[in-house]
């Protein structure tokens, strides 16, 4: 019987991936000096060679000889650049290959055995590619610069009125310049509030939710994998903690005392594979879209409240200095979080407001003057 093209195919593809991995890993291993990581390195090229295996054996089961094997030019120039500049330096672009395949084989059903494990891979790199904890981290902590640049709640609330303001501050000039009625102005104001903040808020609704239904599928299928296959989940979170610096036998140790309790055990792998804190899966989409909601309304108000009490130029002209004045204020925020100095982030944050007010209102003027 004269074997699927299409299936053959697949079959070369998967095992020079595993080939391919398992050179890799073991390039990395020879350039690496400290013991931890050399035998995690190892450990990793051998199991990318017996998954190359389970295909090998595959296809020779189908008439096919693929014994032999040369390294494609990406495997030998990262390995090359590994032993010239030590596998920190190649360590990132493999933990961000090994992250975007983790899921080859879950549409492949004769490889599902193997989905777990190469998930449990790219949790393996993502950890070693993550710094520990040091006493030079403490002391950056303590610099005022540093603070706060982890600061993502911060960041989000000034971006998010940020966006309402822009938005809002640009569409009333667009409107203005159309030579509008100051009840048109009016009207456009608050209904590009409530239109721009009811959208954010599906928007972030949507987000987090869906962010906590695909969290709680992948923690219900690690929990099937506990029950399943635990040897294979005890011998990824052994790696998972070689990673993060415990010597190999400590690691053992380590993962089959967690082991014992499954409960912990999926907490742990939910954290440390999976990236999620069963605790919180995400967040609340009904708090953060109410907070989205506030935050793009707090920033759209800004330019609309002089239209309440002038009219005419007046009203305009009160409208881009309340917005400058706003945007000069986010911009002294954001300087908490990107290193800038306040007046430069405060300087770029209102000129380019005002350079995109400009473009729409001219928009504006032209489409009015043209239309009537």
């Amino acid at each position: 019987m004269t074997p699927d093209p299409a299936e053959v195919g697949r079959l070369r593809k998967n095992l020079e991936d595993e080939r391919e991995g398992a050179e890799l890993y073991t390039a990395l291993a020879a350039a690496e000096r400290d013991p931890v990581r050399k035998d995690l390195f190892l450990q990793l090229a051998q199991a990318e060679s017996s998954h190359a295996e389970v295909w090998q054996a595959k296809l020779k089961a189908a008439g096919i000889d693929e014994s032999k094997y040369r390294p494609s030019f990406r495997t030998r120039l990262l390995s090359r650049l590994a032993r010239r500049f030590g596998p920190g330096f190649v360590l990132p672009t493999v933990a961000a290959a090994e992250a975007s395949d983790q899921n080859k084989y879950s549409g492949q059903p004769d490889a599902q055995s193997l989905v777990a494990e190469e998930r449990g891979h790219a949790a393996v790199l993502a950890a070693a590619t993550s710094p520990s904890l040091s006493i030079g981290a403490e002391i950056g902590r303590s610099e005022p610069w540093h603070r706060g640049a982890s600061g993502n709640n911060l960041r989000a609330a000034v971006l998010g009125a940020n966006d309402g303001l822009v938005s809002n501050f640009c569409l009333l000039m667009g409107i203005a310049g159309a030579g509008s009625t100051p009840h048109a102005i009016l009207v456009a104001g608050f209904a590009g509030l409530i239109a721009g903040a009811c959208s954010m808020g599906l928007g972030e609704w949507l987000s987090v939710a869906n962010a906590r239904e695909l969290a709680a599928s992948q923690i219900g299928r690690e929990r099937e994998e506990l029950e399943q296959t635990p040897e294979s989940e005890r011998n990824e979170l052994t790696l998972i903690l070689q990673a993060k610096g415990l010597p190999k036998a400590e690691a053992a140790d380590a993962a089959a005392r967690i082991m014992q309790n499954k409960e912990v055990a999926l907490d742990t792998l939910a954290r440390e594979e999976l990236g999620i804190d069963p605790a919180e899966l995400g967040g609340n989409p009904w708090s953060a879209a109410g907070t989205s909601f506030l935050l793009f309304s707090a920033g759209a108000i800004v330019p609309v409240i002089p239209l309440l009490f002038a009219r005419g130029a007046l009203a305009i002209l009160g409208s881009a200095l309340a917005s400058a004045v706003a945007l000069g204020v986010i911009g002294l925020l954001t300087s908490l979080f990107n290193g800038r100095s306040p007046g430069f982030s405060a300087l770029r944050q209102v000129a380019f407001g005002i350079v995109a007010a400009a473009i729409t209102y001219g928009t504006g003027h032209l489409l009015g003057v043209g239309l009537a």
